[in-house]
């Protein structure tokens, strides 16, 4: 079965997602609401990758490591870049062009997650459908919230 292979690919998507929702966030920290939205969801993405755990090992599959938040020189310089480019006006073509790139990434584990499902249920594997159907909906959440935002910047950035 290729069911582990599917399980590594929601992994490393919800991983690729979560690690550019805390980059993001970081890079633009001067907005509230994307700062703290960014960091939310990271941790649920986070939590949905830990679900994922214990089936990757009923199908002895190994899984990249976790996310991280950055640390050290690295997210000082992304603070202070944010510090700076909050008060450009560029800052605002940034933004949705990083929201356009989390929300390619989060319909990419979307996808994984319905691609998961249907491997599931033709598996007869309910207990990785229970985890599909508790976790793909919370998936979606992050590419409600893009959609949303670049329905609000882009016509703000466009016509300035």
């Amino acid at each position: 079965m290729k069911l582990g292979l599917a399980i590594r690919e929601t992994y490393a998507a919800e991983s690729d997602l979560v690690d550019e929702l805390l980059t993001v966030g970081e890079r633009h920290r001067v907005d509230h609401d994307v700062f703290h939205l960014t960091r939310t969801l990271a941790e649920r993405g986070g939590e949905r990758m830990k679900a994922l755990e214990p089936h990757a090992e009923r199908y002895d599959t190994k899984l990249r490591g976790e996310p991280g938040e950055g640390g050290g020189v690295l997210s000082t310089i992304r603070e202070k870049g944010s510090e700076l480019a909050g008060r450009r006006p560029e800052a605002g073509v940034l933004l949705v062009r990083d929201l356009r790139r989390l929300h390619l990434l989060a319909a990419e584990a979307s996808i994984d997650w319905t691609i998961l499902g249907q491997g599931a249920q033709a598996a007869r594997d309910q207990e990785l459908l229970d985890t599909v159907t508790e976790c793909h909906p919370e998936a979606l959440r992050a590419l409600k919230w893009t959609t949303t935002r670049l329905k609000e910047a882009a016509p703000q950035v466009l016509t300035s």
